[in-house]
């Protein structure tokens, strides 16, 4: 049987949901966490919402679901090298996208501009009011009732004007607390696959080439050992072979780093996790290594004038459905049509949209001989 470590999150130290449940058979509280998050309308219509390549350019670039489920796989690995709860850093790593927008972070920011003087958009926020309010599927309870723990995780940052709204939920964020270990792993399992992967479509996509990430020293220096050990190999092995160097150099960076934290802080509980400064981080080194990488793809992958073009298109698309069914909101599916912050209701609509249908309804309402 695997021993969590003390200071794990654990069935016996949740909080608990929000309403009553009875426990589960054969499985454990987090465990029906991630089934739920799994069964959820939410979670499957990210196989059609983009990461950094609308759905329609190809078929085999990554989308929200594919992403999720590569931060899963590397946040579990972690987790069990740490004894930390598995079931729980699964959980919320496949609920952490759940509330994001068609067309990625070009959608995020348009409905947020759209919503502007009327609460803002963030997407850690949409994907904690999919899972406590927006799923309709329990005859006793709107959204998932997921555990505090698992809701925590998603909520990633927070202003402070937000976090007085959350309850419980927004006390670490006003009292400068930490969430759980769990949680800080998610985080960082999901920057590892960010970056990894857009360099692996931005490849696969032509929009950068090997030549130009050469220049970046934290990939020069894997692809230059697979070469040495591999001279010949074709350019898609050895692409892969690299990346996957460079995600697990970052893994076990990560996972040393944190052991020695938590040796010098010895936390004994989930308490002292919570009051202590963040332990799950990467090296110095490491981390910058990482904020290199970001900053070559900021600046070559999602500034490249083709993502650009289609950056200002789906701006456009979602400012104009916006404002169509915030003018007229009988034009909207009678559900999200509210005599109540009708502006939430059709921020709701849109982002629950995947890219082709955002693009559908655009053609419905806009294009001559659409229906």
């Amino acid at each position: 049987m695997f021993k969590l470590a003390p200071y794990a999150v654990a069935s016996e130290n949740s909080r608990g949901r929000r309403f009553a449940d009875d426990a589960p058979s054969h499985r454990n509280e987090f465990q029906r966490d991630r089934d739920r998050i799994v069964h959820s309308t939410a979670f499957r219509r990210l196989e059609y919402k983009t990461q950094v390549f609308v759905n329609h350019e190809g078929d085999l670039f990554r989308t929200r679901l594919t992403h999720s489920l590569e931060v899963a796989q590397i946040a579990r690995g972690i987790a069990r090298a740490l004894c930390l709860n598995e079931d729980l850093v699964e959980a919320i790593s496949l609920a952490h996208d759940l509330g994001h927008t068609p067309f990625g972070h070009a959608g995020q920011d348009a409905l947020n501009e759209c919503m502007q003087n009327k609460g803002g958009f963030e997407h850690n926020l949409q994907s904690l009011r999919i899972v406590d309010q927006l799923e309709e599927r329990y005859a006793s309870f709107d959204g998932l009732n997921l555990c505090f723990e698992t809701r925590e995780g998603i909520i990633k940052h927070c202003s402070r004007e937000n976090a007085l709204k959350l309850g419980e939920l927004g006390e670490r964020f006003i009292q400068r607390t930490q969430a759980s270990l769990e949680a800080q792993i998610c985080n960082s399992a999901d920057e590892i696959a960010y970056n990894n992967h857009d360099v692996d479509d931005g490849l696969r996509s032509g929009l950068i080439t090997l030549e130009q990430l050469e220049q970046v020293e934290s990939f020069s220096r894997y692809i230059t050992a697979v070469r040495q050990i591999y001279p010949g190999l074709t350019e898609r092995r050895l692409v892969h072979e690299t990346i996957r160097r460079m995600i697990n150099a970052l893994v076990c960076d990560l996972i040393e780093t944190t052991v020695g934290h938590i040796a010098r802080v010895k936390p004994e509980s989930l308490d002292d996790v919570r009051q202590s400064a963040p332990l799950v981080q990467f090296s110095d080194k490491l981390g910058e290594a990482q904020r290199e990488m970001k900053r070559f793809l900021h600046k070559n992958l999602y500034h490249h004038f083709q993502v650009l073009r289609m950056t200002s298109k789906a701006q456009r698309i979602i400012g104009d459905l916006f404002s169509a069914f915030l003018d007229d909101p009988r034009l909207l599916p009678p559900q999200f049509q509210s005599e109540e912050n009708q502006a939430r209701r059709v921020a709701d609509y849109i982002a629950g949209m995947t890219d082709r249908y955002a693009m559908k309804e655009h053609r419905r309402l806009f294009a001559v001989g659409e229906i």
